[in-house]
């Protein structure tokens, strides 16, 4: 039996990466997967076409989450496109590391708009709608940094953590209307991105975590299908963290 099957999840930033790999596992499980996508447009394409062959419906939407009429605009959409929304994923974030001494403004505001206040404009428009089916999951994307802070990253430590506040408040809001909300902290996860990195620093990386690996995009897809589906029915406002042991 398929965890997922007949459920519609939207997926934010699925065109590589995480989002991507849990994209591919949500239709492995029958969910019918709406993803946004932003400059990546050829892999956008490529993905909705992966996801159809595997015989579920599937729709790609540009859209900048982060932009709030935008966000009002997707979840409308995709809820007349796929006819309701089970499931919502917000996974669209960046980084712009710099050393809190030479951090920009710009820096510090591309971080906030791009990463807390796109889960603030989805969660938001898609609040509604979930209310009155009385039931959802909600997760949302955060990370170890969030949890324990980095040197180089405030910014983007001081977003995931405060997408952490931002799901546990939405947790005890909505619970009493059948709706569920709760954070993955990945660790270090490798991806297109950490491929481009020193091989010896990657590895220097790995020893230092419990498990001795990086982990793969899929891990986060699996605690994903977990969290979206009814097996988590009596979870809420939880912070899973998928890091090998990295914070234990």
């Amino acid at each position: 039996m398929k965890l997922l099957e007949g459920k519609n999840a939207l997926i934010t930033g699925a065109s590589k990466g995480i989002g991507r790999a849990i994209a591919n596992e949500y239709a492995k499980q029958g969910a019918n997967i709406a993803f946004t996508y932003l400059s990546s447009v050829e892999k956008g394409e490529a993905l909705e076409k992966e996801l159809t062959d595997q015989g579920v419906k599937a729709k790609g939407y540009r859209s900048d989450a982060s932009d709030f009429a935008a966000a009002q605009d997707l979840i409308n959409s995709v809820i007349e496109d796929f006819g309701s929304l089970d499931i919502l994923i917000n996974n669209a974030g960046i980084t712009r590391d710099n050393l809190l001494m030479r951090m920009s403004e710009e820096q510090w505001d591309e971080i906030m708009t791009v990463n807390l206040k796109s889960c603030f404009n989805t969660v938001k428009a898609a609040a509604k709608p979930l209310m009155k089916q009385r039931s959802g999951s909600i997760i949302n994307m955060s990370s170890v940094v969030g949890v324990k802070g980095n040197p180089g990253q405030a910014n983007y430590a001081a977003s995931k953590s405060g997408i952490i506040g931002f799901s546990k408040s939405v947790a005890l809001e909505l619970g009493s209307r059948g709706i569920r909300c709760n954070v993955i902290a990945p660790g270090f996860i490798e991806t297109e991105m950490t491929d481009a990195l020193d091989e010896k620093t990657v590895q220097s990386w790995r020893d230092a975590i419990p498990l001795k690996r990086g982990g793969a995009p899929e891990d986060v897809a699996n605690a994903c299908i977990f969290l979206g589906s009814d097996m988590s029915s009596y979870v809420t406002g939880q912070v899973v963290q998928v890091d090998g042991g990295m914070l234990t």
